[in-house]
């Protein structure tokens, strides 16, 4: 199987932690040169420099600042082509969805929505140029299933995939493929916040919660970044070029339907 990805630049969204930081140590073990993107500067001049191989950067960028996002893309291209973008980024504050403002849902779709769109659009010309092109979206089961009391993140999830399955059949010709990998429950700093928030307001104990989430997956854990950063990283290697416009859960089974 080729999972080679020497001679390929990726870039990393929400690489300062969790399955983004996962992603970026896979594809730096599989030869590629992977760029940072998050918001700590400090914490991404450190990172980029414990992953494997050489060449590694970093970016600190907000991807919900949609201007500043945009010029430091274009700065990173200005250098030579990404081939890959892995689009990740921290879901919104968990709630109900009649009860989010309008401004929470504005700010889901610019840092999700909008803030993919920018990316691609400076990246996806070096893309073709290259003659290779990977889009990753890392966004949630939600797509499939929404989940109770996350409603502006279902919300802009959603957004994301119908975006990615449109972007898939429009870079098709291009052989650029685009594709979601969709997280259950990980254990990561996200849903240690919707553990708390979910035994805050039902008056329960968080490891109530958490055992009553663990009961829900088949596998009866919580999946490692790392298992992931896998899927991820197969889906930018070469073995996986005639896989385009797919939604791929990675979440032990929990997702009922197909």
């Amino acid at each position: 199987m080729d999972l080679d990805l020497r001679d390929r630049h990726a870039l990393v969204c929400g690489a300062s932690q969790g399955i983004g930081l996962a992603t970026a140590r896979e594809l730096a073990s599989l030869g590629a040169r992977v760029t940072l993107l998050a918001r700590s500067a400090d914490r991404l001049r450190t990172l980029a420099a414990e992953l494997p191989g050489d060449g590694h950067g970093w970016v600190a960028a907000d991807t919900a600042d949609s201007s500043s996002l945009a010029s430091r893309a274009a700065a990173l291209v200005a250098s030579g082509p990404v081939h890959i973008l892995v689009n990740n980024s921290g879901g919104p504050p968990p709630g109900a969805l009649h009860e989010a403002a309008p401004s929470a849902l504005e700010n889901a779709m610019r840092q999700h929505v909008v803030a993919c769109q920018i990316l691609a659009q400076a990246l996806v010309p070096g893309m073709r140029e290259a003659g290779y092109g990977r889009i990753v979206n890392i966004i949630s089961t939600s797509v499939k299933e929404p989940i109770s009391g996350l409603g502006v993140s279902n919300t802009a999830r959603w957004a994301v995939a119908a975006w990615a399955k449109t972007l898939a059949c429009e870079l098709g010709p291009d052989g650029i493929t685009v594709n979601n990998v969709l997280p259950g429950f990980t254990d990561t700093p996200r849903i240690e916040q919707i553990i708390r928030t979910r035994a805050q307001r039902g008056g329960r104990s968080e490891q109530a919660v958490f055992e009553e989430m663990v009961a829900n997956v088949p596998l009866r854990r919580f999946a490692r970044p790392e298992e992931t950063a896998a899927a991820v990283a197969f889906l930018c290697s070469p073995a996986a070029g005639y896989i385009s416009g797919i939604n791929l859960p990675v979440d032990g089974g929990r997702t009922r339907s197909l």
